[in-house]
């Protein structure tokens, strides 16, 4: 016989029990919960007990880890994202301590701690804009610059290329009827290997995409600048180099 909606549910219900365990620490219970940060160690929330109900923590812990991993929440995309998931989840952050926080009754404590420990894996997932992902933060920066400076374009768009393969391109700008179509790729580390990916991506997919089409390499020097080499080989691929120091250059070619 089958098994019904309902017994998986129970089933469920089973496992999460199993799993929760608790202390009291304090004036606080430390609750354990049998999920798992990306740490591969068990979120735990605090819960104190006040006149109105509870009171739900996670004590800072999720938004500290991700600035203790170089992931800072200082651009509008990351603080979009973060009054997103905490608004759809009834979830607040402490501006003092940046703990998230919930409010819960005795009737309604299950939902509500349910829906701190959803904002906490959410929020934890934001690491993976942080290092070694740090290639995400400088496509944001420019993705950011696009916006602000009214350059219209499309993110992430794939293309088939001769080969079979398919090549992704962080902007894409729409041809208009005085440029055509411009594709743009953001380099957060300007080296040989970044060069002759781009150069085959740009190769490959010349096919597939209008015969004008310009491509560009945004080229982070915040640290560093790339060195001559690997501006005069994307050259060579009629792949037009510009430093992120010098993007206002491009500014008007791009909105046009």
């Amino acid at each position: 016989m089958s098994v019904t909606t309902a017994e998986l549910i129970d089933e469920y219900v089973h496992w999460l029990r199993q799993r929760i365990s608790s202390k009291q620490v304090g004036e606080w219970v430390e609750i354990n919960t049998p999920f798992l940060d990306r740490h591969n160690d068990f979120l735990q929330v605090y819960m104190r007990e006040e006149p109105t109900g509870y009171f739900l923590s996670d004590d800072g812990y999720i938004i500290h880890d991700l600035r203790m991993s170089g992931c800072e929440l200082d651009t509008k995309n990351r603080q979009l994202f973060l009054r997103q998931v905490l608004n759809g989840l009834g979830v607040k952050r402490d501006e003092n301590t940046d703990a998230l926080t919930i409010q819960a009754t005795r009737h309604n404590f299950a939902a509500k701690k349910h829906s701190l420990v959803q904002a906490m894996l959410a929020v934890n997932d934001m690491f993976y804009l942080a290092s070694p992902f740090v290639a995400n933060l400088f496509f944001e920066e420019v993705r950011d610059w696009l916006r602000t400076t009214e350059i219209r374009f499309v993110d992430n768009i794939k293309f088939v290329g001769h080969s079979g393969f398919d090549h992704r391109f962080d902007f894409v700008i729409p041809a208009s009827n005085r440029s055509p179509m411009r594709i743009i790729r953001a380099i957060n580390r300007p080296a040989k290997d970044a060069v002759l990916q781009l150069s085959f991506a740009v190769t490959d997919t010349k096919e597939a995409r209008d015969p004008d089409c310009k491509a560009y390499a945004l080229l982070n020097d915040s640290q560093r600048r790339p060195d001559t080499p690997i501006i005069e080989a994307l050259k060579s691929y009629d792949i037009e180099p510009i430093l992120w120091s010098e993007r206002v250059r491009v500014r008007n070619e791009l909105a046009a």
